[in-house]
């Protein structure tokens, strides 16, 4: 759909667009109460780009108060199913016009390769958004067997007030991930994207006005996690909380629903994802393909990034060699340009915690085969891809999410040794598994303790299927799919009874 620019062209739109800095609620831009800002940085350069609203706890009050009056009055919740498909269509066919706007704005912002925003990332946002529109009339009631004398009717209606709390490693997929079921569902929503990357969810929230979304209905609010996010964590005028991000932070996400209205908390978390290459893989070049991609897209930034590569003894050394070949391909530089497959990491403070990562794994034991220092260009922040080979399974880079281009090469004796290594740790949202043997690979499958598994390949599914975690990973729900709708429904049961009676006169 997107065509890729020159870096010319890119920087050229940079130069035009205007950024986007207040919080938007009730169908317009908004000041923070408090009129506090915070500062929005490009981490590829290190210039400001924008003082960005800081919303508190009054303006999480007030997006809620308007997203609750919309709700209530019916002007999205109680429209025709229909007609909430058509202004979601009309949404994305605005999203496709405005393309390399929003590309653009999610490069500057996240630190993000544009050829990556451009035609991975702005595509599925894109196809997300028409999937659940076209899933808007197409949610279904039951009736249960309730025999002659009782109707039962299970019906599901929107839940009422939907909070999603986005990340910064995709913002623009993850808003629509949250947002296209909630809006499908007949929800009012209230977005908090990360303090890092919030222009594109605004600009987004905009062309939805501009499609038809009542005012109210879809409201974006900007701030710190432990300002506006905790306000959204208590809010009792918030009905479910869709969160994606740590693990750490889903927990407060927990702990804020005891203590406020019990409201259903969702939640997808990090992941210390293995690829599982068995004794009898073959095409080692297209395994590395996988393992290579699996790692370093997106920077490693990537909850489901595959940072532990567990591969059988006979096949390593093969296999090694093809990966090394393989990353060559993977140029770190100026998101901009369009060439380059990894830009910046996303902030000063999450490339230092990585770095961190990397001298632990440099002192820990674990032999260094590629990277381990940044480039010397424009914010410092760049981090080529790093490998460690000689990884043991108790080392911290083999335990840790270290949410960077950090791969750990952990050696297994047998195939049923690398499943189990797979299995140790303490979260399971995703995991790869290569081998040439169909029972092996249903096995394999079943025995890993993953939300996803993909055999041959890696992958996340696509929007037709759940996404979520097991264990740490994940809590309550799903994304993607039919599946990601029961988030932001309640089911109701009305029964009515048939039977016969006698009503008394004198009544």
């Amino acid at each position: 759909m997107s065509d890729i620019l020159t870096r010319e062209e890119y920087a050229g739109i940079a130069a035009e667009t205007s950024f986007p800095s207040n919080a938007w609620i009730n169908g317009k831009y908004t000041a923070a109460r408090s009129g506090e800002t915070f500062e929005t940085v490009n981490p590829a350069t290190g210039e400001v780009l924008a003082q960005m609203a800081s919303c508190g706890a009054e303006d999480v009050d007030y997006a809620a108060k308007k997203a609750r009056q919309a709700f209530d009055a019916g002007v999205w919740s109680r429209l025709h199913p229909r007609e909430r498909k058509d202004i979601m269509i009309k949404w994305v066919k605005r999203l496709k016009r405005n393309r390399y706007e929003l590309a653009v704005l999610e490069s500057l912002e996240s630190g993000k390769p544009v050829s990556d925003c451009a035609t991975l990332d702005l595509e599925e946002t894109i196809n997300c958004l028409a999937w659940y529109a076209e899933a808007a009339d197409k949610i279904y009631d039951r009736m249960s067997p309730s025999g002659e004398d009782a109707m039962g009717m299970i019906v599901r209606e929107p839940v009422g007030v939907a909070a999603c709390v986005l990340p910064w490693n995709f913002p623009m997929l993850m808003m629509a991930w949250k947002v296209g079921p909630a809006l499908a569902a007949g929800c009012s929503v209230i977005v908090k994207p990360a303090e890092q990357t919030s222009m594109t969810a605004l600009r987004m929230a905009e062309l939805a006005s501009e499609a038809g979304v009542p005012d109210g209905v879809l409201n974006v609010v900007t701030g710190l996690g432990e300002t506006a996010g905790k306000a959204i964590g208590l809010h009792a005028g918030i009905d479910m909380v869709s969160f994606t991000g740590s693990t750490e932070i889903g927990r407060l996400f927990l702990k804020y629903a005891a203590d406020s209205n019990l409201k259903k908390v969702v939640l997808e978390c990090g992941g210390k994802n293995p690829a599982v290459v068995l004794s009898d893989a073959e095409h080692l070049d297209a395994v590395a393909e996988h393992v290579v991609n699996a790692c370093f897209w997106n920077m490693g930034q990537n909850c489901t990034s595959n940072s532990r590569l567990i591969v059988h003894k006979d096949v390593k050394a093969a296999l090694v060699e093809k990966i090394l070949v393989k990353v060559r391909e993977w140029r770190t530089g100026d998101p901009l340009e369009p060439s380059n497959r990894l830009g910046s990491l996303v902030s000063r403070e999450h490339f230092e915690k990585v770095m961190s990562y990397v001298e632990v794994g440099k002192k820990g034991g674990a032999t260094l085969l590629l990277g381990g220092e940044p480039l010397k260009e424009g914010s410092g922040l760049f981090l080529p891809p790093t490998i460690f080979d000689d990884v043991t399974p108790e080392m911290v880079i083999a335990k840790e999410e270290i949410f960077g281009p950090v791969l750990s090469i952990i050696t297994a004796g047998s195939d049923e040794e690398a499943l189990v290594i797979a299995n140790d740790t303490c979260y399971g949202l995703q995991a790869s598994l290569f081998t040439s043997n169909l029972r092996k690979a249903l096995r394999g499958a079943r025995e890993l303790k993953a939300g996803t598994v993909t055999v041959n390949c890696y992958g996340e599914g696509d929007i037709t299927t759940p996404f979520g975690g097991m264990k740490l990973s994940g809590f309550g729900g799903r994304d993607n799919g039919m599946d990601a709708l029961d988030q932001y429904l309640e089911t109701k049961t009305i029964w009515v009874d048939l039977s016969d009676f006698e009503v008394d006169a004198e009544l």
